[in-house]
């Protein structure tokens, strides 16, 4: 069993919700990123999904498009990425991490290399926002052979025909973009949410975390109502983007996620 499947088992058992994280890798610095995933981890997150930075990341808004640039400026590159999530293993052999990103990054290595990579260095599951699932064989196929998962998405905008393929092909955790739009857009609609949230548990295989939207404890419980799991990110990288060093972006990271860790808790 890997740590995905691992972690979402004990927080069921517990009747807990998983508290998701997003920080894009490299900022606000190279020297902060370790720190502040073990930060994250401390204020209890139960799975990280750590940010790749690519140079049009389409799906973002202003907030991580901008946390992108800034990374790629300072040289996070996969190889970097990698090395980090590597050094995070050093000290955290149990949280799920969960890289995000693009497909391009993934096609310039090479599928069978990205995938050998990224487990050896302690990545558990790949979350590529621009791969169609219909187009996903071959990549699923190399993801498999070395024990990676690859974590698909929904949006509200997902026809129904589709949402039965995602739910019969994900790995992991399933995705539901809560509304349509980029990251960091303030018109979630917690109603409308939960009403497909339900509908998709109802269908699905694994557990449905819901992401888009969230941005701090009310919003996270509200999500968490229908969801298994709530990812928090562009709210997170806006506060990071603050700190002017390492140890004030990790102070910064827990005096964020643990509200909403909190949140989640009171909530049931």
């Amino acid at each position: 069993m890997n740590r995905i499947d691992a972690k979402f088992q004990s927080l069921q058992s517990a009747g807990r919700k998983a508290l998701i994280p997003f920080l894009t890798a490299g900022d606000p610095s190279l020297e902060a990123t370790v720190p502040v995933m073990h930060a994250l981890v401390e204020a209890g997150a139960d799975v990280i999904e750590l940010g790749v930075p690519f140079s049009d990341p389409m799906a973002d808004g202003p907030t991580i498009q901008r946390s992108s640039e800034r990374a790629i400026a300072r040289g996070a590159g996969l190889g970097w990425v990698l090395d980090a999530v590597r050094e995070f293993r050093g000290r955290d052999a149990d949280t799920p991490v969960v890289l995000m990103g693009y497909l391009n990054p993934i096609e310039i290595r090479g599928a069978t290399r990205f995938a050998g990579d990224a487990v050896a260095a302690g990545v558990d599951g790949v979350l590529l926002v621009d791969l169609p699932p219909e187009e996903a064989a071959e990549l699923r196929a190399a993801f498999v052979a070395a024990g990676l998962a690859l974590i698909l998405l929904a949006s509200p905008t997902t026809t129904e025909e589709r949402i039965a393929l995602l739910c019969d092909d994900a790995q992991g955790y399933l995705y539901y973009v809560s509304f349509a739009g980029v990251t960091g857009a303030d018109r979630l609609d917690t109603g409308a949410a939960n009403d497909r949230l339900h509908r998709i548990r109802q269908r699905a295989k694994v557990p449905v975390v819901a992401g888009f939207g969230i941005k701090d404890a009310a919003s996270a419980a509200t999500m968490a109502r229908e969801a298994e799991g709530v990812v928090v990110g562009s709210a997170l990288v806006e506060v990071l983007a603050q700190a002017g060093t390492a140890d004030a972006a990790a102070q910064a990271a827990r005096g964020f996620l643990a509200p909403l860790r909190q949140a989640l808790d009171a909530a049931g």
